[in-house]
């Protein structure tokens, strides 16, 4: 049975895009389907942010080709899991349930690591070292995501 996972955050430009690549990295693609999407549609159609591209190229995988897309409710029948980056896409993404089911699949990625911090800091409106901060954090949830699966 594979495994379908979407990865969330606001945009789809920065910290979901690298998650979508990284796990995508991490797995084998015929046991694990990963995508991405954001709970805003101020992308839609875009690449990700240049220095998501940047981050992700440095550690050797090239997310360039991806596409935001918005999150949709019938993302819930499509995904087994969806992982936001924190609170607040969480709340989001929540409020498109239609029931239990749904709500049970919503997850804060970073509950996968073993860090004290909870949330990815979205690195929109940082520096280079944001996006380099965000990348450590998400790569050991998937880290964690991948020897799970």
């Amino acid at each position: 049975m594979k495994h379908k996972i979407l990865m969330v955050c606001l945009g789809n430009i920065c910290r979901s895009p690298l998650a979508e690549g990284i796990l995508k990295n991490k797995v084998n693609p015929e046991d694990v389907y990963v995508d991405s999407a954001g709970t805003g549609s101020y992308h839609i159609g875009n690449a990700p942010d240049p220095r998501s591209i940047a981050v992700a190229r440095k550690y050797g995988l090239n997310i360039e080709k991806q596409r935001c897309r918005q999150f949709q409710a019938s993302d819930f029948e499509k995904f087994d899991v969806i992982y936001v980056m924190d609170k607040s896409n969480y709340m989001n993404v929540v409020a498109l349930a239609r029931n239990d089911s749904d709500t049970a699949k919503v997850k804060l990625l970073l509950e996968e690591a073993d860090i004290s911090e909870k949330q990815v800091p979205d690195p929109y409106y940082d520096e280079e070292d944001g996006f380099e901060q965000v990348y450590r954090m998400i790569d050991q949830a998937c880290d964690a995501i991948a020897r799970k699966l």
